[in-house]
């Protein structure tokens, strides 16, 4: 399992500053990870080119005007952004709005020739919410689907894990802090883990499997 390449290594908290963006990258190289990093710094992603870049739309609510998340969308790609991690407008979902909840997203996908997952807060919805969010994310054609943001009530669960991976492959995102728990939501079908402890999660991964570094690699 390449599960360094599976594992974007995150950092979107709001006082989040350019050194600690760049500690990321940083760890991201060290260990063979991807990264996801606030907007306003994807530029930098010019100090890890090989790193694969992923960043936010809309974050953390969803509730950004579409036209927004549009640019937002766009000037990520001009910044150099690999990947766009897209919040969906959930009260679009809730209040019976599904138009105008999958045209919200089928426009950013439209919008850039880049990967986009879609983030559903899955822990504020119910089953039957969940399993729209998920047709609609398919009808909009986005790439992945993700669990949440981190920033809302709840993270990644198994179940819900196993439920969206029924559409579209899944990014497992919010509390995921350890191996073991990284293990779990793979297991139940995800295909990417988010985590601002990417490091962590390689290095039990590493320890608990005898995988080597890439730097023991090249050694």
């Amino acid at each position: 399992m390449d599960l360094p390449g599976r594992i974007d290594h995150t950092v979107l908290g709001p006082a989040t500053t350019g050194d600690e963006v760049l500690a990321v990258l940083d760890e991201a190289m060290a260990h063979g990870t991807n990264a996801c990093i606030p907007p306003c710094y994807v530029d930098m992603r010019g100090y890890a080119p090989d790193v694969t870049v992923a960043t936010v739309v809309g974050f953390p609510h969803g509730q950004h005007a579409t036209d927004v998340k549009c640019r937002e969308a766009e000037r990520a790609w001009d910044d150099g952004a690999d990947e766009i991690d897209l919040v969906a407008n959930a009260g679009f979902l809730r209040g019976g709005a599904t138009d105008r909840y999958r045209a919200d997203i089928e426009e950013v996908v439209a919008s850039v020739p880049l990967p986009v997952k879609v983030i559903v807060e899955a822990p504020s919805l119910s089953d039957d919410e969940l399993r729209d969010a998920c047709e609609l994310a398919v009808a909009a054609d986005a790439d992945m689907l993700k669990t949440a943001t981190g920033f809302g009530d709840g993270g990644a669960t198994v179940a819900d894990v196993d439920l969206m991976s029924e559409y579209l492959p899944v990014k497992a995102s919010g509390g995921i802090g350890s191996w073991d728990e990284a293990r779990a939501m793979l297991d139940a079908g995800a295909e990417r883990i988010g985590a601002s402890s990417g490091v962590t999660i390689v290095e039990e991964w590493r320890e608990a499997t005898g995988a080597e570094s890439d730097e023991q690699e090249s050694a």
